[in-house]
């Protein structure tokens, strides 16, 4: 089976530009939506982890700045500046998912949007096709296009862990401030709504 990436790349010219276009508008929404998930919150509340493994706010911005920094930096040579360390064999396990007390929010959020700006670029000057090396895949070599589809997905899979984590904290939910992207219903509607899955999930238990 052919791969999806070598198909992309040849095809015409005008079709990969505008393959390029659309692929590089999904990820800007997605990263609107991380970054929209620290706004409004204390320090605390951005850093704390919320789950047993330690996830929390901050540190996800802190982590997709860094795989946008690397994948589309050091994997195309084109070295993101400042070099971001994190992921660095002489760094601590982790030391991308968590965000120090020394490092504020506007520096990770500024981070990540510089990284953003910079594989950007990358994606406008190279072609779909073009060369790139993963040193830390099993399977190293890649392109371009396969390295978009898995920022992408690794982008939305944490936009997803953010949504939950925000809900948690004050019931914020939705990809934008001003679109929750749910259905229009007051608190009491979504109480009872959740009280019915509740009762559903005790049924299945008791049978």
């Amino acid at each position: 089976m052919r791969s999806p990436s070598v198909g992309w790349a040849r095809q015409d010219g005008e079709h990969e530009r505008r393959a390029e276009a659309a692929a590089a508008q999904v990820p800007h929404e997605h990263r609107e939506a991380v970054m929209w998930k620290v706004e409004g919150l204390s320090e605390y509340d951005i850093r704390r982890p919320l789950t047993p493994t330690g996830t929390n706010l901050l540190g996800l911005v802190k982590h997709l700045a860094t795989a946008e920094a690397w994948y589309f930096g050091q994997v195309f040579g084109r070295p993101f500046e400042p070099h971001l360390p994190w992921w660095d064999d002489d760094q601590p396990e982790n030391a991308d998912l968590w965000a120090t007390a020394a490092e504020s929010r506007e520096y990770i959020l500024d981070t990540y949007r510089a990284a953003s700006a910079h594989a950007d670029e990358t994606i406008r000057e190279l072609d779909l096709g073009a060369s790139g090396h993963v040193y830390w895949w099993s399977q190293p070599d890649v392109t371009l296009h396969s390295v978009m589809v898995h920022v992408l997905a690794e982008t939305s899979r944490h936009a997803g862990h953010a949504d939950i984590l925000r809900e948690q904290l004050d019931g914020s939910a939705g990809m934008r401030a001003d679109s929750s992207n749910l259905p229009a219903h007051d608190g009491q509607w979504w109480s009872d709504y959740r009280a019915q899955v509740e009762a559903a999930a005790r049924a299945a238990e008791a049978t």
